[in-house]
C-alpha cells in the first residue's frame, strides 16, 4: 500500500516491528514463565531492548511516533474518555489521548516488569547483568528473590489487563470510526478523511 489521496502514511517501519514484536515477546515470556527460564529471559532481554529503542524513536522519530504528538494534557484525556462513553469521541490521524496514555501505561508496566524480572533472575538463579549485586551481598537472598518475584508478576499481569483494555479501545475506535486499526499498525496507512 502506497501514499495517495485517500490514505496517509501514519506508522513508520520501526513502529510497526516495534508494536507487532513486543506483542510476540511479551506472549513468548507470559507462556514460559518459570517453565523455560532461558526462553522467558531472552524475551525479557528482547522487551528491554525494544522498550530502549521506541523509547529514543518516541524523541527523534517520525511525527506520529513522537511522545509531542500523543502525550496529552490528563483534562484532554478526562474529555476524550467522556465523548467516547458518549459515542462522541473525535477521530486522530496518529494516536487519540486514550491511546497515548495506554501507550505510556504499557511503556511503564513493561519497564516495571523486565526491571523486577532483572533482579528476580539475580536473586534467585544468580544469572543475568544483576547477579554480581546478589552474589557479592550478604544478606538472604532468597527473601528478596521472593519479594522480587511477586512484584514481578504483580507488573506483568498489570500489564496483561493493560493490553485487554488496550485491544477493547482499539476495537471500539475501529467501529465507531469505522477503520480498521490493526491492518493500519500492519500497513502503516489510514485514511485521511472518513
Amino acid at each position: 500500500m502506497k501514499q495517495t489521496e485517500q490514505n496517509i502514511k501514519v506508522w513508520d517501519p520501526l513502529v510497526r516491528f516495534f508494536h507487532w514484536s513486543l506483542v510476540l515477546a511479551f506472549m513468548i515470556a507470559y507462556i514460559t514463565e518459570e517453565d523455560f527460564l532461558v526462553l522467558h529471559s531472552w524475551s525479557g532481554y528482547f522487551i528491554i531492548a525494544l522498550l530502549l529503542v521506541r523509547i529514543i524513536w518516541g524523541f527523534i522519530g517520525t511525527r506520529h511516533a513522537r511522545f509531542s504528538d500523543f502525550v496529552f494534557p490528563i483534562d484532554k484525556i478526562k474529555f476524550y474518555l467522556r465523548d467516547i462513553f458518549t459515542f462522541k469521541a473525535k477521530r486522530y490521524i496518529g494516536h487519540n489521548p486514550a491511546g497515548g496514555a495506554m501507550i505510556i501505561l504499557l511503556i511503564l508496566s513493561l519497564l516495571l516488569t523486565t526491571l523486577t524480572g532483572l533482579l528476580v533472575y539475580g536473586a534467585g538463579e544468580h544469572a543475568g547483568p544483576l547477579a554480581d549485586w546478589f552474589t557479592s551481598a550478604s544478606g538472604d537472598n532468597e527473601f528478596w528473590s521472593d519479594v522480587f518475584e511477586e512484584v514481578h508478576e504483580f507488573f506483568a499481569n498489570v500489564t496483561v489487563v493493560l493490553i485487554v483494555i488496550h485491544v477493547a479501545g482499539v476495537i471500539y475506535e475501529s467501529l465507531l470510526h469505522k477503520e480498521n486499526l490493526v491492518r493500519a499498525m500492519f500497513t502503516g496507512y489510514k485514511k485521511k478523511d472518513i
